[in-house]
């Protein structure tokens, strides 16, 4: 028992180490995901591009912060507040809200594995603090900008730059990381190549969110 406990953080702990520095290529989701393809008979719907933050648009991170985690720059993992807030609607019966920051979908993203469990959470909140201490801010953001899914077989701001809007991520303008930010809480449900009135409404509100964040800070 022993040797597993320490096999577990060993190997945990390498792994952090390794992508502290080195593009993270594919993740549990895309493999889900491609499995999930083949299982139906349908063609590999895979594109990902791995580009620096430096050469993404100066509005991506600034965008996926005001949608998602507005206090991403001022938290350590964790932003307990929004935490407390999904818990209590929860328990209200009205529509569930995620909680999780964007520290913490980063680590889902990369080690885990989409589902809803304990277990995974537990993980999760391991694998979070590692990321922080390890990592820090402009890196998380770099790792969740390339892995995260922003629409059906696309993963990372590169990609869908390319795909929805024929341009190189470093091209996006604000108004169109606003749209793809918009799409973050279903990538699968809501498109930025074909956006829907709810999705105009939802860029909008983030674009003036934009205005309170500021500029992401450098490396």
């Amino acid at each position: 028992m022993q040797w597993i406990v320490l096999l577990f953080f060993g190997s945990t702990i390498f792994a952090v180490m390794i992508y502290r520095w080195v593009p993270v290529y594919v993740t549990p989701l895309m493999l889900i995901r491609c499995c999930q393809q083949v299982a139906h008979g349908e063609k590999l719907r895979l594109k990902h591009h791995w580009v620096p933050l430096e050469d993404m648009s100066i509005y991506m991170p600034v965008a996926v912060m005001a949608s998602e985690d507005q206090l991403y720059l001022k938290h350590h993992g964790f932003d307990f507040k929004a935490i407390n807030a999904a818990i209590e609607e929860s328990r209200a019966g009205k529509r569930q809200r995620g909680g999780s920051t964007i520290s913490q979908q980063t680590a889902k993203n990369v080690f885990l594995w989409p589902a809803h469990s304990w277990v995974r959470k537990g993980l999760e909140v391991y694998f979070t603090g590692l990321i922080e201490i390890v990592w820090g801010k402009h890196r998380i953001m770099e790792v969740y900008l390339n892995s995260i899914e922003m629409g059906d077989g696309i993963y990372g701001a590169e990609a869908v730059a390319q795909q929805h809007f024929g341009r190189s991520s470093y091209e996006l303008t604000r108004a169109n990381c606003a749209l793809i930010a918009a799409t973050l809480p279903n990538p699968l449900r809501y498109s930025s190549k074909n956006p829907s009135p709810y999705m105009l409404k939802r860029q909008t509100a983030i674009m003036k969110q934009m205005r309170h964040i500021g500029v992401f800070p450098k490396k």
